[in-house]
């Protein structure tokens, strides 16, 4: 898997927690610096402590699916990416201008646990984790600190397009994954 593969992945597992970073950007009156500093550091750390861990769940039982692991990547990507559409089609969630560990941790999670799911894939596809996880965990940071204050400047109406993307840049990739391992086009 090369730079940019890691990169579109990256970018589409940090459209759920640049949605909740809108949201959150709607929530607050002014946004600070420590507010997008704790949006950035709460879904990027997340994002990348989850496909680490998905990685080692992953590279544990590797050999007993190694004959189609391509087919695990795709519906694991497949399910996550339709998962990310059809949140984006459906309602806005509510506001909550909470910064605190209580507030954060649950919708840390709760953006993170398809991160894992791509953990596991990468260790059927043999990715080099450590770069996976960082490049994963900065570009997450990056649009969640972003995503505050594009919540905070224009609204909810970026939220529903970036969840949208995310997921078909997700099926894209499980797409890709699977023709290559069947031949369709080289890899």
């Amino acid at each position: 898997m090369d730079l940019l593969e890691l990169f579109l992945i990256a970018l589409g597992l940090s459209m759920d927690a640049f949605a909740v970073s809108v949201c959150k950007g709607l929530s607050v009156k002014r946004v600070l610096p420590r507010h997008a500093a704790a949006a950035g550091l709460y879904f990027g750390g997340f994002q990348a402590l989850m496909p680490l861990a998905g990685y080692f769940l992953g590279v544990s039982f590797r050999g007993l699916i190694e004959r189609f692991d391509h087919w695990v990547a795709f519906v694991l990507l497949t399910l996550i990416g339709i998962s990310m559409i059809r949140e984006a089609r459906s309602g806005s969630e509510a506001l909550n201008g909470d910064f605190s560990f209580r507030a954060m941790l649950p919708l840390a999670l709760a953006t993170s646990i398809d991160a894992l799911a791509v953990g596991v894939t990468f260790a059927f596809l043999s990715v080099k984790i450590v770069p996976a996880v960082l490049l994963i965990g900065a570009t997450t940071f990056l649009l969640s600190a972003a995503g505050m204050k594009i919540g905070n400047v224009f609204g909810a109406k970026y939220k529903s397009r970036a969840e949208l993307l995310g997921g078909i840049i997700l099926v894209l990739m499980g797409l890709k994954i699977l023709l290559e391992h069947l031949g369709v086009f080289g890899g």
